[in-house]
């Protein structure tokens, strides 16, 4: 099932959106939808990041954390 949407955006938006739209080689609806999926998905990712937070135990992370072996990073995985 899909809803109709009534969209208003300022000229700029439109115009924008509408040129990136035909570089990615898909509609515009398309490329809103998309657009609207992303920061959704952004949101719900944030939400179930602070519910997981809010169940962390700094007992157990020093647990898991100890656990790590103390040994020096290989040169690849250096900064």
């Amino acid at each position: 099932i899909m809803a109709a949407v009534s969209l208003r955006l300022p000229d700029s938006i439109y115009k924008f959106a509408k040129e990136l739209s035909s570089k990615d080689s898909v509609s515009l609806n398309q490329f809103i939808a998309t657009a609207v999926a992303e920061k959704v998905s952004a949101l719900n990712t944030e939400v179930y990041l602070q519910e997981r937070a809010s169940n962390a135990s700094k007992n157990k992370f020093m647990k898991a954390l100890s656990k790590v072996p103390d040994i020096e990073a290989q040169e690849f995985d250096k900064i």
